[in-house]
């Protein structure tokens, strides 16, 4: 399962590619503003930034809303660097641009996926991920990790290539829990990743091996 951290802080990002378990990052025009990153140039600079960070795939959210204008953009993002994924939509004029960007091998993520539908034309799109959102759907009452079971299922079937990326990932059994149902990447925010180190026997056991280390070895 590849971790992917959602963020467009550059100090996140960095201690999270230092702990050694980061592939990539994923970011959108909200997280942009969250860290006071506007006007188009800057952030451009600012998805080079994040580029130059990590070794993975860094998915680059267009703002259009028509197939035209999704191209122009995501042509654009496409040219800052060789890891930029495009991220775009899931609507008509989405699907049309991902199927654009496919034939020509630039890679794309699908994204605001909510229903197996959906997932399946972004696969039969070529999309290269597709981000259901499964905090928002728990946040309705809709089981997310459920959906995640679907996707997994239809695109087995098929041998779909796309990769589920199970995205509004809000805690840590979230991400154990789409690593047990197959999702192939996870992003979420560096609180979650952190998560997956805690257990209160491992802080015991510890202070008991420093312990009794100490007792030990007194002078």
């Amino acid at each position: 399962m590849k971790f992917f951290i959602d963020t467009a802080n550059l100090a996140q990002i960095k201690e999270a590619q230092a702990l050694g378990v980061l592939d990539g990052v994923t970011t959108n025009p909200s997280l942009m503003a969250k860290e006071g990153i506007t006007g188009k140039n800057n952030i451009l600079k600012h998805y080079v930034d994040i580029c130059n960070l990590v070794e993975g795939d860094v998915s680059a959210e267009v703002n259009a809303l028509d197939f035209e204008g999704m191209v122009k953009e995501g042509e654009e993002l496409a040219e800052l660097h060789d890891q930029i994924v495009v991220k775009l939509p899931m609507t008509k004029e989405g699907v049309m641009a991902a199927k654009y960007f496919s034939d020509k091998g630039i890679k794309t993520n699908v994204t605001l996926v909510f229903s197996a539908g959906q997932a399946l034309l972004a696969a039969k799109a070529g999309a290269t991920y597709v981000s259901p959102f499964i905090g928002r759907l728990d946040d309705v009452s809709t089981d997310g990790l459920n959906l995640i079971q679907e996707i997994r299922e239809i695109y087995d079937n098929y041998g779909y290539e796309t990769q589920i990326l199970a995205a509004s990932v809000r805690h840590t059994m979230h991400i154990v829990n789409c690593a047990k149902i197959g999702a192939d990447v996870m992003t979420g925010p560096l609180s979650a990743i952190y998560g997956l180190l805690k257990h209160p026997l491992t802080d015991i056991g510890l202070a008991q091996f420093v312990a009794d280390f100490e007792k030990g070895n007194k002078q």
